[in-house]
């Protein structure tokens, strides 16, 4: 069978692949009425139109509930999930999914693997957290995440952190790091919650930044490899008001009694400061749209202007508005028509992808990767520390997003494309495809190991009345839809060819989905 399945110009979807209010033009799209649903959607669609560009149509409910699954949860829907959406004929139940994905203890799972990334939780070379602390430290942001800190909150508590890295978790953002000079600290601060590749600013500038920094200091305890992170008020000379100046230029009012940490900290997440509140709606923009309104979305800087400056301004309001609830910001963005427009670009001008004219296709990430085909086949992975430290045992049935430490990593891991967690830029993660990859799924062990062993593929074959309930419901595993008229013939001819009895048929078919484009890409 072709496992090469492509998006564009695919045949009309069955049953269940149509979104509400329109007939269907492919799996991918509907033609449901474009109307915007917010003043997010005024302002995207607002510059398209200035632009003289075409917005896609809205996505089908097919595309959507896989979409949505993997962008709030990193974990494709089962077949239950998506049949039951499918069917569903209430005019709101996209809203209705998006506050359950948003409740689901997945959620927290999946972004703490993604601030682990942004905060380089990693036990080993070079960030050297060691395991005991990376798993304290994963811990406290899972908890954060799964509790809905408010993000500045969560970002005074990591700026300001002081104790031992076992038992202070967030004393840890001052250890991950590959040097603790102040320098390095304040271009860690600077990436992490202004977005700015601070190593590109005048070297004034980052040095008077780095003066906020210049009093961390680590000591030592009896325990093995446990550090205290502390404000040491003797490791440089007293911070007066004329010696330093905010990132903006405007002065620092500084005490030699206050942690000069503290003060930062408050300018920092001052509502009134455009550096926190763009950065991380920029961010998560990005993370659900695949592209920032300023991309890449941790190079702000004045020469790389925001795509859109009102959308932009719009979100940073909401966010404080919202009180810092980060969650509002995920609802708001998956509730936009903007989201939920078909990957199927209706235009042929470049800068279709630039505004966000349609959902632009992504690879799945590694980690996404790695369950999905784990939980299509119902099999597991193995995952191990290339060095023998204590913890880092990680039992087979262990979810690959919820992975506590960097360090823990497999072949499949690495050659797919997991970042290193070395840096914390977006642009350690490497989703480009390559030819190892694709070698992989088509011809490895692995991947003919999980197929052939899949006990979940097997009681699809005995549990369902007919080959064509058999059919839908590996469609609905695999890619999360029903299965077209024109794909169920083919498979049928394939099946009656005699070439092939109907279990290798089964398998064939589960063997040319995932190697497909849809199965591979968000989209």
């Amino acid at each position: 069978m072709n496992s090469q399945s492509v998006l564009p110009g695919a045949s009309p979807a069955a049953t269940g692949g149509v979104a509400p209010g329109g007939s269907s033009l492919s799996p991918f799209e509907s033609l449901a009425e474009l109307t915007p649903q917010s003043p997010l959607d005024d302002l995207v669609f607002r510059k398209l139109e200035k632009l003289g560009i075409q917005p896609a149509n809205p996505c089908s409910d097919a595309a959507f509930v896989r979409r949505v699954f993997l962008d709030v949860i990193g974990t494709l829907p089962t077949e239950r999930e998506a049949r039951t959406f499918l069917l569903n004929e209430s005019p709101n139940k996209r809203s209705v999914l998006i506050d359950r994905l948003l409740a689901r203890h997945e959620f927290a799972d999946y972004w703490a693997m993604k601030w682990g990334d942004l905060l380089r939780v990693k036990s080993e070379f070079p960030i050297n957290l060691w395991p005991n602390a990376a798993q304290a430290y994963s811990r406290w942001i899972h908890t954060s995440i799964r509790d809905n800190k408010p993000y500045d909150q969560f970002a005074r508590e990591l700026l300001t952190a002081n104790g031992s890295n076992f038992r202070d978790p967030e004393a840890n953002f001052y250890r991950a790091v590959q040097s603790k000079d102040p320098t390095t600290l304040a271009r860690a601060v600077a990436l992490t919650f202004m977005g700015a590749r601070a190593e590109n600013w005048p070297k004034e500038r980052l040095a008077r930044m780095a003066l906020f920094f210049s009093q961390v200091g680590y000591k030592d305890t009896e325990e093995w490899k446990e550090e205290v992170v502390f404000w040491d008020s003797s490791k440089a000379p007293a911070i007066t008001s004329q010696t330093t100046v905010f990132p903006d230029g405007t002065p620092a009012r500084l005490s030699p009694d206050v942690d000069p940490r503290e003060t930062f900290a408050d300018w920092l997440v001052n509502p009134k400061n455009p550096w926190f509140t763009r950065n991380i709606v920029n961010r998560i923009w990005y993370w659900l749209l695949g592209r920032g309104i300023i991309h890449e979305p941790d190079d702000i800087r004045p020469d790389n202007p925001p795509c859109n400056p009102e959308l932009l301004a719009f979100l940073e309001r909401r966010l404080v508005a919202f009180h810092y609830d980060l969650k509002q910001i995920y609802r708001l963005i998956l509730n936009s028509r903007t989201y939920q427009l078909s990957c199927i670009p209706r235009t042929s001008n470049p800068q279709g992808a630039v505004y966000f004219a349609y959902y632009p296709l992504r690879r799945l990430g590694a980690e996404e990767l790695a369950d999905a085909l784990c939980q299509i086949s119902g099999t597991t992975e193995s995952y191990s520390s290339a060095t023998p430290e204590p913890f880092t045992f990680i039992p087979p049935d262990h979810r690959t997003i919820t992975l506590p430490d960097g360090s823990l990593t497999s072949s499949f891991l690495d050659m797919f494309g997991r970042p290193a967690r070395d840096t914390g830029l977006e642009s350690e993660r490497n989703n480009k495809a390559t030819a190892d990859q694709r070698l992989h799924l088509l011809n490895s062990s692995h991947i003919q190991r999980k197929l052939n062993q899949s006990w979940k593929l097997q009681s699809l074959m005995v549990s369902r009345n007919s080959p064509r309930e058999t059919l839908e419901s590996v469609y609905l595993t695999i890619v999360s839809r029903f299965p077209t008229e024109a794909e169920l013939r083919i498979v049928g001819a394939y099946s009656q060819s005699g070439i092939v009895k109907w279990r290798e048929t089964v398998l064939d078919l589960a063997w040319a989905l995932i190697n497909s484009s849809e199965f591979l890409y968000r989209h």
